[in-house]
């Protein structure tokens, strides 16, 4: 695969590490094929809903509910644009 991926433009190359990373969050083959099948079901008029977005980030496991607080490690935007905010 990594021969492969030498090959592709780099926009395609982090496409497939983009898909293959959200793949591999998914525990079972089944899974991963639900959840193809709802993709390729929701794309077949051209048209998402917002509905069909959280339908297909939830199957794919790249959307969850919001967690009280923030992550650890995950530092805050004003941090990294080095804005000084009052809280």
């Amino acid at each position: 695969m990594n021969f492969l991926l030498r090959l592709l433009p780099a926009d395609m190359k982090q496409l497939l590490v983009l898909g293959q990373s959200i793949l591999a969050s998914m525990d079972t083959a089944e899974e991963r094929r639900e959840a193809m099948a709802y993709a390729i079901a929701m794309l077949a008029d051209g048209k998402v809903t917002p509905g069909e977005w959280s339908q297909i980030g939830s199957r794919l496991g790249i959307l969850r509910a919001p967690r009280k607080g923030r992550p650890p490690g995950i530092p805050k935007f004003s941090d990294l644009m080095g804005v000084t905010v009052a809280e």
